[in-house]
């Protein structure tokens, strides 16, 4: 067979050789399409031979795909799936939304705050889907690394949409079996201490313990608040976090009073074209409303 030059496959055509290979027969694939076989079987000699090669292999027990069949029947499937989520779209009632919103934050504040929020959000509006990122750095809004982030900071940057939720109050925690009630000089020499000294040397418990103990080196390094507290919650020494995690757990004993030098601010930020995005400014006016400090 000799291809004909730059031949286009169309939407029906990659229709037909998808269900032909999902079915394997004429008579089904006829079935499926509304068709009758010899209809189908004619289809199939056009596409064949505009391309210039076969797709299916006959025999006594139907037709085996090729390789480049099954190739243009997974693309065909992915325009399927496409379809039909522009048929659901189009279906959609006003009030509904749905669609995928990119949520960046660390793992503190996705455990603690996000994650809880995430819930009455799913039940009121369950066509929506999340992707969430916990970690320390922060994705970039302005190339769409995320639609929304959740983060504690003082200067938010300028160029992103904001809302101040609330300070982020820190206290040092030890574990609640332990035997540690109080917190003084001998205590901070003497115990254990957590930190995430090397992966965020700038955060403010690390700022503060430096200044005011600046002898303690602290027996386990790790890379993230959370671990702090599960490491605190062990036993296996004292640690500073931020308030509204720690009061949750009932594995911990506050030791020290709010420590004001340690606090930071919570904001909720999107980019100013983002915000526009139904998906997004729904999400949004959730957090907005839902996340609460204590």
């Amino acid at each position: 067979m000799n291809a004909k030059t730059q031949y286009k496959l169309s939407s029906p055509d990659l229709e037909a050789v998808l269900t032909l290979t999902r079915t394997g027969t004429l008579a089904q694939a006829g079935e499926r399409l509304g068709l009758d076989a010899s209809t189908v079987f004619r289809t199939l000699q056009r596409i064949e031979k505009g391309l210039g090669q076969r797709l299916f292999e006959r025999s006594r027990t139907g037709y085996q795909a090729s390789e480049l069949a099954q190739e243009l029947a997974t693309l065909a499937e992915q325009m399927e799936v496409q379809l039909e989520t522009a048929r659901s779209l189009a279906q959609m009632k006003p009030e509904q939304v749905s669609g995928s919103v990119r949520i960046t934050t660390t793992d503190t504040i996705l455990h603690g705050l996000v994650a809880p929020a995430l819930k009455p959000l799913n039940k009121q509006h369950p066509l929506l889907s999340f992707e969430l990122h916990a970690g320390n750095e922060l994705a970039s809004l302005t190339r769409r690394d995320a639609d929304i982030a959740i983060r504690a900071t003082r200067r938010p940057p300028q160029h992103l949409v904001g809302k101040h939720v609330g300070p982020i109050r820190v206290a040092l925690y030890a574990a609640r079996k332990s035997s540690l009630r109080t917190f003084n000089a001998d205590v901070a020499s003497d115990a254990s201490w957590i930190a995430p000294d090397d992966v965020l040397p700038d955060h403010p418990s690390v700022v503060w313990r430096k200044k005011h103990y600046p002898k303690v080196i602290p027996s386990y390094r790790v890379n993230s608040i959370l671990t702090v507290a599960e490491l605190v919650g062990q036993g296996l020494g004292i640690g500073l976090l931020p308030v509204f995690l720690a009061n949750e757990r009932a594995d911990l004993r506050q030791l020290t009073e709010v420590l004001d030098e340690c606090q930071t601010e919570l904001w909720l930020l999107t980019h100013t074209e983002s915000r526009h995005l139904r998906r997004v400014s729904t999400v949004f006016s959730h957090f907005a409303q839902a996340l609460e400090l204590k």
